[in-house]
């Protein structure tokens, strides 16, 4: 499991990717809290993250690393405006290579998140995804 400072840089990473369009809307903001507090991060803190973001870390562990991934693809479709998608598939996929994930899983998510409602690619496909990569 992820120690305080990891859990740390997982949240600033994502306030990061929300804010790459230069502002969190509501409902990015209402996602982050929530995964904020699954990560048990205080809404204090998760406030002075949005203000001052911490380097990023980066995790030892595969699977960390999948679930933040998917966290990533959940928040990109929760703000789907047409126009800002090829940009956002875009910054996904160099987050995803930033954690150290294959490029062809990434592709193979992105390709296939298409498919979905809401392109939300269920954990299990996505966890199946990456295990056939990492073998």
């Amino acid at each position: 499991m992820v120690n305080r400072v990891e859990k740390l840089s997982l949240l600033s990473e994502m306030i990061a990717f929300a804010k790459y369009d230069k502002n969190i809307k509501s409902i990015e903001y209402n996602f982050l809290l929530g995964v904020a507090k699954q990560l048990e991060i205080s809404r204090e803190d998760f406030d002075y993250l949005i203000e001052h973001p911490i380097n990023y870390i980066h995790l030892k562990s595969h699977s960390e690393r999948i679930v933040q991934f998917h966290r990533l693809v959940l928040l990109m479709n929760i703000d789907s405006e047409a126009d800002n998608n090829a940009k956002n598939v875009i910054k996904l996929y160099n987050f995803g290579l930033r954690m150290g994930l294959s490029h062809e899983s990434i592709s193979k998510v992105l390709y296939l998140m298409e498919s979905f409602p809401n392109k939300v690619v269920p954990p299990d496909v996505l966890i199946d995804i990456f295990k056939t990569q990492y073998n």
